[in-house]
């Protein structure tokens, strides 16, 4: 009876539970039955409303096996039906059935077995990779999201099982975005909430993996895919950044910054830099300009970093900027120069701190090597950005490095002080003009070398340091170089053989002979004087033979050769008779550079004759003065000066470089000579000649002033003598008075500033009627003149005054008529 009564039941239950039921065998190892299995399928498709029962039902077969942890088989063959109606099943009624399998997968998720954990993230992957047909509007993937990444990070004590549930984590992390992505109506994937979970998941799988085993970050040389986390984060990574689109690039690349922060990950910075290679590897290449402009405000984040994270940072974004030569950099290129040197300015500041007299007493202990180190990294960096823009943008970077330049000890800026941070930062200005300079390319010397920016680099060159004015002929050799020839020119020699040299000449073109009329001499002004300073070594003279082998192999056709000539005469009249007595050995050099330089352009411009006034010299010198040959000179560069004669000696003309020789060497090939006649004079520039104007107009100012103060009556007294200290009594006088002046400047600024607005106009209503009253009282005197004696009659007699209009002129006043 009872077993009928059970009978009786089991007809009684619903078509769709019976099929359900019948998938199950009664030993789970036996697996699924697929024959029950296919009809279950055929009833769920020929009858797609009970496709949400069906889901519902197998949802609570699934809890109940997964409470009794005795019965994980039947939960394994459960997961097996879902996925294999899922993948026959596209109705309209499909969402129903997919809120009831995500609660199956988000209870697996639950479970604390880890392959329970496993076995919802594969079966929540095939999900992902379903295109639905209807879309879904309420379903959301928070759970999933703070699940996949929580699986990520998981720890346990045996290595495989570790593994596999980072891998499924991963793997469930790729699902969500392959899913959501590309879904309009899930959009919010790309909040911040999501990526701070998603994105260090991801990297911490990448951190952990070993440097034999990272694989490069180019895209181009992928190895074989292997199933282990770091391998599977990275394409999980590069899958979401290739996804990404203009306004969701920032909340990608924010979290990774994040973490580099939180692990200190800046310091050693191999990771770091992988990251930013597989992030603009991965982006599209319209983009690059927004990963730079983060990680420069990135950088100015850390500004009061210690050195090293702040060189991480700034080592990052050199391996950015090399990647985005090829895409874009985005409108704002003076600001990223601008940041860089900003944060190289600050950087003197701080390596001055460091190296204080009590280092320890400061706020930072910052390290002056790491400030160094940091230093070389950010001029690293402003050549590496230079080298990706075009030439007129680089043209305008060195405009732009040169307007930072402070000029202390100049007539331009005579408050700034000299040494300390500003000699620091002098070196470093210069040093990242010169590799901004060298990669710079253009096809006439009037773009390399404007006007402007020619100015503002040889304007306080001269009062720079040695090590400054050796950077400042770099940089003009860099420019000047247009052929590859200042490699050649580097090493002085005399009589060099030019076959062996391969330098490269070409004609010169119109552009460059109007641009050396209009600033040669301003470069052998530079030139000239620059070879005159006492703290010049080998150094400084091996770059002056060049910049002057540079222009004679430009110019050597030219009245700019002649030029040259006339100030290596200069030099050699400089070293035997200057007004400034130099050392020995800047003398002795002074003499071998200028023989090298006839030497070398006597081989350039093909003159017999020139070449053989100077193998005379040689031999002579060898024979009677061997130290006054650059080959011997120049070959240790710390020969004691007292271990070479005196150059103040007199010297027999068979050791020197003679003008008659030249002239008449050059005059034989053409040449105009006449030039060579006319001793070197240095060009004054604007400013030496406003000096000089405002010398000569302060003498005469207090000349007259003295004048004026002598007495007008009676016995004239003798005139005051003009000395040393009448002088400096008036300077400093002057001086006085343009404090008075700027001091009154200011408190009138001041005052329109801070002053409230009905006090300044009652002030200006005040002036402007006590204006108004004099012009009116002008206008009186001008309109109604006072009655003169015969125009008018005393108001005595009550007669009014006659206007000068009305008056009758005699006769003799009368206008004259002329008879023809």
């Amino acid at each position: 009876m009872t077993s009928g009564c059970c009978c009786c039941c089991v007809a009684l239950r619903p078509r769709y539970k019976q099929l359900v039921d019948n998938i199950f065998p009664e030993c789970p190892a036996d697996g699924l039955i697929k024959a029950n299995m296919e009809k279950l399928t055929f009833y769920a498709l020929s009858a797609p409303e009970k496709l949400d029962r069906i889901g519902a039902y197998l949802a609570a077969r699934l809890s109940y096996d997964v409470a009794r942890h005795t019965r994980h088989g039947f939960v394994f063959i459960a997961m097996d039906a879902l996925d294999r109606l899922l993948l026959a099943c596209h109705s309209q009624s499909i969402n129903l059935f997919v809120e009831s399998f995500l609660r199956m997968v988000a209870k697996l998720l639950e479970c604390s077995e880890p392959q329970l954990q496993v076995l919802g993230t594969n079966s929540f992957v095939k999900f992902a990779n379903i295109e639905e047909d209807t879309p879904s509007y309420h379903r959301s993937y928070d759970f999933f999201v703070c699940k996949f990444s929580s699986m990520s990070h998981q720890v346990y004590d045996d290595p495989e099982t570790c593994n596999s549930v980072r891998i499924a984590g991963i793997k469930g992390l790729q699902g969500i975005l392959r899913k959501t992505v590309q879904d309009e109506l899930q959009g919010n994937i790309w909040e911040v909430q999501y990526m701070d979970k998603i994105v260090p998941s991801l990297l911490f799988n990448m951190q952990q993996a070993d440097e034999a085993e990272s694989r490069s970050p180019s895209p181009l040389q992928l190895p074989e895919r292997a199933e282990n986390p770091a391998c599977l984060a990275e394409n999980c990574l590069r899958e979401l950044l290739s996804r990404s689109a203009y306004g969701t690039i920032h909340s990608v690349v924010q979290p990774i910054l994040t973490h580099l922060d939180n692990h200190k990950l800046w310091v050693s910075n191999t990771f770091a830099v992988r990251c930013f290679k597989i992030v603009m590897y991965s982006i599209p290449p319209q983009h690059y300009h927004l990963v730079i402009q983060q990680l420069l405000s990135h950088l100015d984040l850390h500004g009061r970093e210690v050195a090293t994270v702040r060189a991480g940072v700034v080592q990052a974004f050199t391996e950015a900027v090399i990647i985005a030569a090829s895409g874009s950099i985005g409108p704002t290129v003076l600001e990223v120069f601008n940041t860089l040197l900003r944060h190289l300015r600050l950087s003197v500041d701080y390596q001055l701190q460091s190296s204080g007299p009590d280092p320890r007493s400061s706020l930072n202990a910052y390290s002056v090597q790491e400030e160094q180190m940091f230093q070389e990294s950010l001029v690293t960096t402003i050549g590496s950005f230079a080298d990706i823009l075009p030439d007129y943008q680089r043209s305008e970077i060195m405009h732009f490095i040169m307007s930072k330049m402070p000029l202390p000890g100049s007539r331009l800026m005579p408050d700034v002080p000299r040494g300390g941070s500003t000699e620091l930062t002098q070196t470093l200005l210069l040093r990242s003009l010169l590799r901004v300079a060298s990669g710079y390319h253009c096809g006439h010397l009037a773009g390399a070398l404007s006007g402007s920016f020619l100015d503002a680099l040889l304007s306080g060159a001269l009062a720079f340091e040695p090590q400054h004015r050796l950077l400042v002929m770099k940089i003009i050799q860099v420019l000047l170089d247009r052929h590859g020839n200042r490699e050649s020119l580097e090493n002085i020699s005399v009589l060099p053989d030019v076959a062996t040299l391969n330098l490269r000449k070409e004609k010169c073109s119109r552009q460059d002979l109007i641009f050396m009329k209009k600033y040669g001499q301003q470069l052998l002004r530079y030139v000239y004087l620059s070879s005159q300073c006492e703290e010049n070594g080998s150094d400084m003279f091996r770059a002056l033979y060049c910049t002057m082998g540079l222009l004679g192999l430009d110019f050597a056709g030219e009245d700019i050769a002649l030029d040259l000539f006339r100030v290596a005469f200069a030099m050699q009249d400089v070293a035997l008779e200057g007004e400034e007595p130099l050392s020995v050995f800047s003398c002795s050099a002074l003499l071998a550079l200028t023989l090298a330089f006839a030497g070398l352009l006597g081989r350039i411009t093909a003159v017999p004759a020139l070449s053989q006034h100077v193998a005379q010299i040689v031999e002579a010198r060898q024979i009677q003065a061997p130290h006054l040959l650059p080959e011997n000179l120049f070959k240790d560069p710390q020969l004691p000066p007292y271990s070479m004669p005196n150059i103040q000696q007199h010297l027999d003309n068979s050791l020197l470089l003679l003008n008659s020789k030249v002239s008449e060497a050059l005059g034989g090939c053409g040449y105009a000579i006449e030039r060579l006649s006319t001793p070197y004079q240095p060009q004054l520039t604007d400013e030496d000649c406003l000096s000089k104007r405002r010398s000569t107009i302060e003498t005469i100012s207090i000349q007259v002033e003295m004048e004026s103060h002598s007495p007008e009556h009676g016995q004239k007294t003798p005139a005051e003598q003009i000395t040393f200290e009448t002088l400096k009594k008036a300077i400093v006088d002057s001086t006085s008075r343009d404090e008075q002046e700027k001091e009154h400047r200011r408190q009138v600024l001041e005052h329109f500033r801070k002053a409230p607005f009905e006090d300044i106009a009652s002030q200006c209503e005040a002036r402007a009627n006590l204006l108004q009253n004099k012009l009116n009282q002008i206008f009186d005197m001008t309109i109604r003149p006072p009655p003169s004696p015969s125009g008018s009659v005393g108001t005595s007699n009550g007669q009014r005054s006659i206007p000068v209009y009305e008056m009758n002129l005699p006769d003799l006043c009368q206008p004259a008529v002329v008879r023809l």
